[in-house]
């Protein structure tokens, strides 16, 4: 039975350059860090960098993960600041709820989501 997300891994070329990208993107440093794969704690959830995995941008290539934020327009144009490219620009889709996605510079969709009703469990 699935137990939830665990793990989202977007693929790149260059892990260094990447690692350094996503760094300033979080704010953080990766808890696992290595030449063949650097992980870092989102929240309670993995986004994986793989040198090995290759990046999916059609916007028709099938899932995208979004990733919650408190205020998405303020976060999809740091995102954009940070050389991150517009894909689908910020939009309510009912409800309350806004979404949005950007490319990453290395090409992979990063979902941003804005969801009033959606809480963690508290563990």
């Amino acid at each position: 039975m699935l137990q939830g997300l665990r793990t989202v891994i977007y693929g790149v070329a260059d892990i260094e350059t990447a690692k350094n990208w996503y760094a300033a993107a979080l704010g953080f440093a990766p808890y696992f860090d290595e030449p063949f794969y650097a992980g870092f704690n989102v929240g309670g959830y993995e986004l994986g960098l793989d040198p090995n995995a290759r990046p999916v941008s059609k916007a028709s290539a099938g899932v995208v993960a979004y990733w919650g934020v408190d205020n998405i327009a303020a976060e999809y144009q740091r995102l954009l600041a940070l050389g991150a490219k517009a894909h689908t620009a910020v939009r309510e889709v009912g409800g309350g709820i806004s979404v949005a996605t950007v490319l990453d510079p290395f090409g992979n969709i990063i979902g941003l989501i804005h969801n009033p009703h959606f809480k963690l469990p508290s563990t």
